[in-house]
């Protein structure tokens, strides 16, 4: 083992924090990726043990019309697009209720920022949600979706948070990061609110005793530098608020965007990346291993390299299967069980906030020992 992936190793072994220099390092080519996913493999298990969670979930995008058009999306389009859609109150009703029946624990709501939705709009396709199925946890808007809720109004972070929640937000899903580095923000999403904007709200989210999670969007035109500048940002807002649940790494599927002529990220890189981001991410409790993006296939062997979350059944999602996912649009619970299985992991059932989850059919309780 050459002498400094050892010192790497010892680091990790004794549980010391791995440096900018360090993270960069095991981005390049050379460096074993098999010797990086045993020790991401190692932090997993120290966690998590040989858990791996899931959950019963649903997506419900309600727009895809949206005023950013970021070159990076093949999912949002302009109003008057022959594939514009935006769902009807009855419409939204609908997918909660068929959540609600098919046992869902989650309704993970993103979708385009429409220009013409204003705040109040938003909050209350949250409270009607609630208050036709209380039980379902509404994990809602991106970081980007609330920053513009606070320019909208004029009102601050905090009151625009403060107010969702009471209409029944349980927690803030972590789309919207992309890279932060601005050089590749001008080019994917020049006009989306910034870095320090998303992480400001994630921030004032956890002071508000929300849990939240956080994304990367790797594979386009982002650098090994990039990628560790986001993790470290990330793991410093860590450090301060302990409000991450958990990190998602995601692909990016450049087919339908304006950035088509890439190629996707190798399984190789998505192997290496899901294990940087376990060794790199010390404070973040759960790595997931979002088959989506990935593939079902990666997914399950990202298993062993620093995942022990594989997110859910993921009814409905759009955004990656309109830029070329090539995953399935949803997967039972019996399948991720065996996904889980075949790994030699453990599958355990959990809600939006980790907590573990017991089922007879589809009632359910949450576990409380």
């Amino acid at each position: 083992m050459p002498s400094r992936l050892a010192e790497i190793e010892r680091k990790v072994l004794a549980s010391e924090r791995l440096s900018a220099a360090e993270g960069e390092y095991l981005y390049q080519p050379q460096v074993d990726l098999h010797a990086i996913g045993r020790l991401a493999d190692e932090v997993r298990r120290r966690k998590n043990g040989d858990i791996v969670s899931y959950n019963i979930n649903a997506h419900l995008n309600p727009t895809n019309i949206c005023l950013y058009r970021c070159p990076l999306c093949a999912y949002s389009c302009d109003p008057g697009d022959p594939k514009a859609f935006l769902m009807t109150d009855r419409d939204v009703l609908a997918v909660g209720r068929e959540a609600a029946e098919n046992g869902c624990t989650e309704l993970h709501i993103v979708g385009g920022v429409h220009p013409e939705k204003d705040f109040a709009w938003h909050r209350d396709l949250l409270a009607r949600l609630h208050e036709a199925f209380p039980r379902l946890l509404l994990k809602a808007w991106t970081a980007v979706e609330i920053a513009r809720f606070a320019h909208q109004s004029g009102r601050s972070l905090e009151s625009i948070l403060g107010e969702l929640v009471a209409a029944g937000l349980c927690s803030l899903p972590g789309g919207g990061a992309e890279i932060f580095a601005p050089g590749v923000r001008r080019l994917i999403c020049p006009a989306k609110a910034d870095a320090a904007t998303w992480l400001e709200v994630h921030r004032t989210a956890h002071r508000l005793g929300l849990k939240t999670t956080a994304t990367m969007l790797y594979g386009h035109v982002e650098t090994p530098t990039d990628r560790i500048d986001h993790l470290l940002r990330l793991r410093r807002l860590q450090d301060e608020t302990g409000g991450f649940q958990a990190f998602i790494p995601l692909a990016f599927h450049p087919e339908n965007t304006k950035l088509a002529h890439l190629a996707r990220p190798t399984g190789l890189d998505n192997l290496r990346t899901v294990a940087i981001s376990r060794l790199v991410l010390d404070n973040f409790p759960h790595v997931k291993a979002y088959w989506i993006s990935l593939g079902v296939g990666t997914a399950q062997i990202a298993l062993g390299y620093g995942a022990d979350d594989l997110d859910g059944t993921v009814r409905q999602e759009r955004i990656h299967h309109d830029a070329g996912s090539t995953a399935p649009e949803s997967l039972t619970v019996a399948e991720l069980e065996a996904i889980i299985r075949e790994a030699g992991r453990r599958p355990v059932e959990r809600d939006t906030l980790y907590r573990r989850v017991k089922r007879t059919g589809i009632d359910w309780t949450i576990d409380s020992d």
